[in-house]
């Protein structure tokens, strides 16, 4: 059997923009990306800590220590340029391998740049 288990967590960040236009996604500065382990097209969920709206959407680069998080598309009606929200990526594991998995933990902060990177050890 397989179990969904969080992969990395992108910790309180703030929405830098919410283009309506755009065909869907968010952007994510690519830093933030390779710190959390998300790779583009990722499927990710987005918890947003003021709305409490909760969706679901892919990733694509933003440029590298820009501090970028864009919701695009239907995404932007999701969060207001501000927002506070979480960014979670999940994976598919054995029960076996679930057992000692450790996610990735990425703080921030002011402006969305990384504060440290972390193992949750629960």
């Amino acid at each position: 059997m397989e179990l969904i288990i969080l992969k990395s967590k992108i910790h309180t960040v703030k929405v830098t923009e919410a283009n309506v236009a755009y065909n869907g996604s968010i952007t994510i500065d690519a830093d933030l990306l390779d710190a959390a382990g998300i790779k583009k097209y990722e499927q990710v969920y987005i918890n947003n800590a003021v709305s409490g709206s909760r969706i679901m959407t892919y990733v694509i680069p933003g440029k590298r220590g820009s501090g970028e998080v864009c919701m695009n598309g239907g995404a932007a009606l999701h969060a207001k340029v501000g927002d506070t929200v979480h960014i979670l990526a999940f994976i598919h594991l054995s029960e076996e391998v679930a057992e000692t998995y450790q996610p990735t933990l990425v703080f921030t902060e002011g402006n969305n740049q990384i504060k440290s990177v972390e193992k949750y050890n629960y």
